[in-house]
C-alpha cells in the first residue's frame, strides 16, 4: 500500500504544489489548512508521514508538532520560511525529525519524505524477526513495539529517539559520525544538517540516562561522533 502523507498549510497554491508532485510519486496526499484540523486529521487518518508548515492560523505547527508527537510514531517535517538556528532548533526539540526551510524544490522535499519513510520501513522490516527483544545492560528495547524499559519502567521516546538508541545499540561500542548517523538513521547523506543529530542526542539522553551529569548509554567520542556503550 502507498504511503499516506498529511500536508499541512494554510496557502492553497503550496498545498497543491506538494500534493501534485507528491501523488505523482504513488503517495496518498491528505492535508489541513490549519493547526486544529491538521491534529483532528492526523488523529483521524493516521498518515505515515506529516509535512508541517511552522506558521499556521489558530495554533503554529510547533504547538501543533508538541501536542502530535506523544500520539503518532509518524515522522514530522517542519516545513519553514525560518532559517536561523535556533528556530530549527527549537523545532527538533519539539519532536519534528526534519525541517525544510523555504523556498525549497520539489525534489527536496521527495527525497526527505522517502528518506524519513525508509527508514521507518526499516525498522517495521527489523521488527518482524523472531528476536524482537534486544537486551543491554538495564535497558530492554522491544523493536516490534517501538518501546524501551529501563529497570523496567518505560522510557517515553519518539520514534526517531528509538530509532537512535536502536541503531546504536545494535551496534555498541563502534563509534558513529553525525553524518554517518544521519545516514543510517534518518536514510540521507549530506542531506541534512548535523545539529539534527546533536539535539535528538540530547533530548534521547534526556529520557533515558538516569544520571545526566554522567551518562551511561550514549557516549561521546570527542571530535569522532556517538557510541553507544557495549560495557553496561
Amino acid at each position: 500500500m502507498c504511503a499516506k502523507i498529511l500536508v499541512v498549510d494554510d496557502e492553497d497554491s503550496l498545498v497543491e504544489l506538494l500534493r501534485s508532485n507528491l501523488e505523482r510519486e504513488g503517495f496518498e496526499v491528505i492535508s489541513a489548512s490549519d493547526g486544529p484540523a491538521a491534529i483532528e486529521m492526523a488523529e483521524r487518518q493516521k498518515p505515515d508521514l506529516i509535512l508541517l508548515d511552522w506558521m499556521l492560523p489558530n495554533m503554529d505547527g510547533l504547538e501543533v508538532c508538541k501536542r502530535l508527537r506523544p500520539k503518532t510514531s509518524a515522522p514530522i517535517i517542519m516545513v519553514t520560511a525560518k532559517s536561523e538556528e535556533i528556530d530549527k532548533v527549537l523545532g527538533l526539540e519539539m519532536g519534528a525529525d526534519d525541517y525544510i526551510c523555504k523556498p525549497f524544490s520539489p525534489r527536496e522535499v521527495l527525497a526527505r519524505v522517502r528518506a524519513q519513510l525508509r527508514r521507518n520501513t526499516y525498522v517495521e522490516k527489523d521488527s518482524s524477526t523472531s528476536d524482537n527483544i534486544l537486551r543491554i545492560g538495564s535497558l530492554e528495547i522491544d523493536k516490534a513495539a517501538y518501546q524501551i524499559k529501563r529497570d523496567g519502567k518505560d522510557v517515553d521516546l519518539t520514534f526517531r529517539e528509538f530509532a537512535l538508541v536502536l541503531f546504536l545499540a545494535e551496534n555498541a561500542g563502534q563509534v558513529f559520525s553525525r553524518e554517518a548517523l544521519l545516514e543510517r538513521v534518518w536514510g540521507y547523506e549530506y542531506f541534512g544538517d548535523v545539529r539534527t543529530v546533536d539535539v535528538t542526542v540530547r533530548r534521547t539522553r534526556e529520557k533515558l540516562e538516569p544520571d545526566q551529569r554522567n551518562y551511561k548509554y550514549i557516549l561521546t567520542k570527542r571530535g569522532v561522533g556517538y557510541y553507544f556503550d557495549k560495557d553496561q
